[in-house]
């Protein structure tokens, strides 16, 4: 929303996000997307209610995954859940299990 009221191009706020938070950043579709909301006269920034397995099913399949073995990489876990190596990075942190880089 800060991008967009500066005027800034939706390509330009991503590119931004990814200077700040590296691979952790929103993807390009998603900036995209808010744009397209913020265009629309959406300037709503809450998370909308979505249709699927809720969000604790993943937890609970990642946290005892890492029970099993807290050994194994984001690739691994993955792989094993079938989900990408970001979308397990952004569920590790939410989880508390990683933290940012120098804390």
């Amino acid at each position: 929303l800060f991008c967009f009221n500066l005027k800034k191009s939706a390509a330009e706020a991503r590119r931004l996000l990814e200077e700040a938070y590296g691979e952790h950043a929103p993807s390009k579709t998603t900036c995209e997307d808010w744009f397209k909301r913020f265009r629309s006269g959406d300037f709503d920034t809450e998370d909308k209610e979505r249709s699927g397995r809720p969000k604790t099913i993943e937890d609970a399949d990642l946290q005892a995954l890492l029970d099993e073995d807290d050994t194994q990489t984001q690739d691994q876990l993955a792989e094993a859940l079938n989900m990408t190596r970001q979308d397990i990075s952004k569920r590790l942190h939410a989880m508390g299990k990683i933290q940012k880089e120098g804390k």
